[in-house]
């Protein structure tokens, strides 16, 4: 098993730049890019971790990765959002939304508040709690996608953070394992 040398990594930089598992990229210095969707009003800025920002037309989802757009996305809520998002036709538009993301990896729906805030009516919709926590259950079950309630806008920035961090390390770890398969296979 020899040791794969700077050359190839030069020649797959060339092939593809942007891909983000690149190791002659990351050799470099480039870090995590998560990218925001165009579309989204109020951004995570990421200013406390270790990434690069960059926006993109996604088809799910406020938040992914740059070259896994089409494998992971997390959806950021304010709690009035969510509430809203469970009524009318903005349900008919959200549930259209969690049905496009089941054919991704990894999908989650962050929300900036504690569950205890739903259940406490603590938003302003005249949608009841129980109402409420019924839906989002419903769409847990029916489109397997998880509502993670971070408690506030920090706690959701930290867990969209950390979903995409540990959604690349994984993914990079694999392509670990694979690689010296793949490069013994084809010597």
């Amino acid at each position: 098993m020899g040791k794969v040398s700077d050359d190839k990594y030069k020649r797959e930089a060339k092939q593809n730049p942007l891909n983000p598992l690149n190791p002659f990229l990351k050799m470099k210095g480039v870090k995590l890019k998560i990218l925001t969707d165009t579309r989204e009003q109020l951004p995570y800025t990421f200013e406390n971790y270790p990434v690069q920002i960059g926006r993109a037309a996604l088809t799910v989802g406020d938040y992914s990765l740059a070259g896994f757009q089409d494998r992971i996305a997390i959806e950021r809520k304010s709690l009035n959002d969510l509430i809203g998002c469970l009524t009318g036709t903005n349900r008919i538009r959200f549930e259209k939304e969690l049905a496009r993301a089941g054919s991704f990896e990894r999908f989650a729906v962050v929300v900036e508040s504690d569950i205890q805030d739903v259940s406490a009516g603590h938003y302003v919709s005249k949608m009841q709690p129980h109402a409420a926590l019924q839906s989002i259950t419903a769409f847990y079950i029916r489109y397997g996608i998880p509502f993670l309630f971070c408690g506030n806008r920090d706690g959701a920035e930290y867990m969209t953070f950390s979903i995409l961090q540990k959604y690349y390390y994984e993914i990079e770890k694999r392509f670990k394992i694979l690689s010296p398969k793949i490069s013994r296979d084809t010597q």
